[in-house]
């Protein structure tokens, strides 16, 4: 189940994401957590920096995650292991 302050990031434009976590920090959310996996880690990062320097300066980046998960492929029988990260953003007052 997903958080209401969660932005979880795709294959959409980086500015579609920015503009998620524009809107949440704008209905009054005070933490944003964005999520993103595998080749998406870039574009969350961007996303994050974009939203923080250009949009709501007074986010801060209070807390970044990293992790790795191990995904079997059902075609072949082989792990693959996958990387994760999770940036939160908070507005300070």
């Amino acid at each position: 189940m997903a958080e209401d302050n969660t932005v979880y990031i795709g294959r959409k434009e980086t500015m579609a994401y920015v503009l998620a976590v524009v809107t949440l920090f704008n209905q009054g959310t005070k933490t944003v957590v964005i999520k993103a996996r595998g080749r998406a880690i870039s574009k969350a990062v961007d996303v994050a920096e974009i939203s923080r320097r250009r949009f709501i300066e007074k986010a801060k980046i209070t807390k970044i995650e990293t992790d790795t998960e191990k995904i079997e492929e059902k075609d072949n029988d082989r792990t693959v292991n996958v990387s994760s990260i999770e940036i939160t953003l908070e507005i300070e007052e």
